[in-house]
């Protein structure tokens, strides 16, 4: 678990919405809550840790982007995320102004 975790760790980034748009256009990206850390998020995602994941969409932490946050994101291209690719996902985290 922790070799998944330092590589997950490795392949942390920062991307502008504008790079994001097409996958989103493929329902491929999540949003994580800046309460989570988006290693973990990936890391339970990677390891199919299925209670983890459960609890934070119930809990409305990790989720589709909703049409507003699209609107507002589509307002500012380039706008700044944390990301992460865990195939086929790419988890976003927005970057604090």
């Amino acid at each position: 678990m922790q070799d998944l975790r330092a590589e997950l760790a490795e392949c942390l980034d920062e991307a502008e919405w504008n790079w994001l748009i097409p996958h989103v256009q493929r329902d491929a990206v999540i949003f994580v809550a800046e309460q989570l850390d988006l290693v973990d998020v990936g890391v339970a995602l990677a390891s199919d840790n299925v209670a983890s994941v459960q609890s934070w969409i119930d809990d409305e932490l990790i989720h589709k982007p909703s049409v507003t946050q699209i609107s507002d994101w589509n307002g500012d291209r380039t706008k700044r995320f944390n990301s992460l690719i865990v195939q086929p996902f790419v988890l976003i985290q927005e970057l604090p102004a």
